[in-house]
């Protein structure tokens, strides 16, 4: 309530000035304590749209707000900062209100109500989700928590890739060399012995290629049989996944695939051809060309009529906005594809297939191993994922061993599970989406240092202090007693809900967990310099409701990142 209080103190006094409208008033947390607890950049705005010196804007705007009863209720100190720039230092009790307010409500004005739809994950069927799924999975997941805890309607598609050629390959393979036995009882590695034999086997007979673009072919066309097997295959590899989703702790409002927009296929070509946006060539092809003469053409039909995976995304794309209307469509899907989705972009904006939605392409980089190589198995086949995070867990159960080896068996394996889980998932989530991530094991799994089991670690010596103390809620905070030690956790607590939207502005979650890792450090410091249980009242009280804060923060900050807290390690 201060921050919106206070941006609208600003608005009123610029557009009384500079006709300079709320939605241009941007408060964030700065990034040193030093610069205060707010700052704006209103003066910075000012001298872009009107000429105005943005100092000189920046002193107008101080020397009408700290005039203010708001103002001087709330805020010990109001200063400019560089070239149009005001910071704000809040008052001791401000701070504890926003601190409590930011965890009950972290909702922001921008994002309330708006509606989000974010495709992340999206696995191809018949296959074993591998390492390459990971990023997608947990960068969406991420993304779907942050705007859902902005107050944002967030729509969670899994987009499955379960139609295209390569199911006239596997239907051809199973029909050849498929075993309903083993279907069964192992089915994802039974689909790809198939699919890998078919690969081999095309090699010597190039006929085999034939027949899958008509096998293809005639289910696009309802085939009984065809269709009745594709149904089976998408079936089993839906089980597989989910147990994994589970693990990762990733849930989907929807669950789509690309088979079920191909009844709206003829209705988005036609539309394209008859909006000039795409082009029939004489062998029936039809393609769209772009005007910059450096993007290449797309093809969305082939001559024989078979549909392709743009086809699909631009109907999918239409649907969606139509359904949905949403403000904001993000795709999470790796740098690699990045042209495809500039020409898909591009083509719905020429088309208006979606004129008040913005697209975006939300890029990752690739999942290294420790030699800063494309994790692979020794025969360079990728590793599968539950591979991935079995080892991890393994990992955390000889480090949790080892530390804490009175724990019981069952809660030993359920800690190693959350811990490793969580090294993987931070480990991606610490770091800008852009880059490559590398998997350094040591790292990931340390107790010290920028990882997850640091900041799980953190929580649970949180909750060992809360629980000698017992119930805390009933103490009284006194703002007029804290020390400085207390202030300066205080004023980090209360950039939380201001690291939330600084990370929906970048769609990086890795703002969120870069103030989490902060927190973390400044809680650990005031172990040290600050006393808890030890100290006198009214200290003591101050104390344990700040701890507690804390250890809410963190909690709520780690399961936005889709990381689980434990309450002992």
């Amino acid at each position: 309530m201060i921050e919106k209080k206070l941006r609208q103190e600003i608005a009123k006094i610029a557009k009384k000035n500079w006709q300079v409208e709320l939605s241009d008033v941007v408060l964030v947390s700065p990034k040193e304590l030093w610069q205060g607890d707010l700052t704006t950049n209103v003066g910075m705005k000012v001298a872009a749209r009107w000429g105005v010196p943005a100092s000189q804007a920046a002193d107008i705007v101080i020397g009408e707000l700290v005039q203010s009863k708001f103002i001087k209720k709330n805020f010990t100190k109001v200063t400019m900062a560089g070239p149009g720039f005001v910071n704000f230092f809040m008052s001791p009790q401000a701070l504890y209100e926003t601190v409590q307010g930011g965890l009950k409500n972290t909702a922001s004005p921008d994002w309330r109500g708006q509606k989000v739809i974010v495709e992340y994950s999206s696995p191809n069927i018949a296959k074993p989700m591998h390492v390459g799924h990971l990023r997608s999975t947990i960068i969406g997941q991420a993304l779907v928590n942050l705007y859902a805890a902005l107050g944002a309607k967030v729509v969670a598609i899994n987009y499955l890739g379960d139609w295209g050629t390569q199911f006239g390959k596997l239907l051809v393979a199973y029909d050849q060399w498929g075993s309903k036995v083993a279907l069964k009882h192992n089915p994802i590695d039974e689909m790809l012995r198939v699919y890998v034999k078919f690969h081999e086997q095309v090699k010597k007979n190039p006929e085999l290629e034939k027949q899958a673009q008509a096998a293809f072919y005639q289910l696009e066309k309802g085939n009984a049989k065809y269709v009745r097997q594709w149904k089976l295959f998408r079936q089993y590899s839906l089980v597989e996944f989910k147990g994994l989703y589970k693990r990762l702790r990733v849930n989907f409002n929807h669950w789509e695939g690309e088979s079920m927009y191909q009844r709206l296929l003829k209705i988005i070509i036609k539309d394209l051809v008859t909006k000039n946006v795409a082009t029939v060539n004489e062998d029936k092809s039809i393609v769209v060309l772009f005007n910059d003469n450096k993007t290449p053409a797309m093809l969305i039909q082939k001559s024989d009529g078979a549909s392709l995976y743009a086809t699909r995304d631009l109907a999918a794309l239409k649907a969606r906005v139509k359904k949905y209307q949403p403000r904001l469509m993000l795709y999470v899907v790796a740098n690699q594809q990045a042209l495809y989705f500039e020409q898909l972009f591009t083509i719905a904006n020429k088309a208006g297939l979606a004129p008040k939605t913005n697209l975006r392409h939300i890029k990752f980089g690739l999942v290294l191993g420790a030699g800063k190589k494309k994790m692979a198995t020794r025969e360079g086949e990728v590793i599968k994922l539950e591979e991935l995070l079995n080892q991890a867990a393994d990992l955390a159960w000889r480090i949790i061993e080892k530390k804490n080896p009175q724990l019981k068996s069952n809660a030993k394996t359920k800690v190693a599970e959350a811990v490793g889980v969580g090294a993987v998932k931070y480990n991606d989530l610490s770091q800008n989406r852009l880059t490559d991530i590398v998997f350094d094991w040591k790292k990931m799994l340390s107790l010290d240092g920028n990882s997850g089991p640091y900041l799980q670690y953190t929580y649970v010596r949180m909750k060992s202090i809360l629980r000698k103390m017992g119930k805390c809620q009933m103490l009284k905070f006194g703002v007029a007693s804290l020390s400085d030690e207390d202030m300066e956790l205080l004023r980090k607590l209360a950039q939380f809900k201001n690291a939330l939207e600084r990370a929906a502005q970048d769609n990086g979650p890795h703002l969120v967990a870069t103030y989490l890792y902060e927190l973390a450090d400044t809680v650990n410091s005031y172990y040290h310099e600050s006393p808890v249980l030890k100290a006198p009242e009214p200290a003591r009280s101050n104390r344990l409701k700040l701890v507690k804060q804390a250890a809410e923060t963190l909690k709520q900050g780690l399961g936005i990142l889709g990381i689980q807290v434990v309450e002992r390690m």
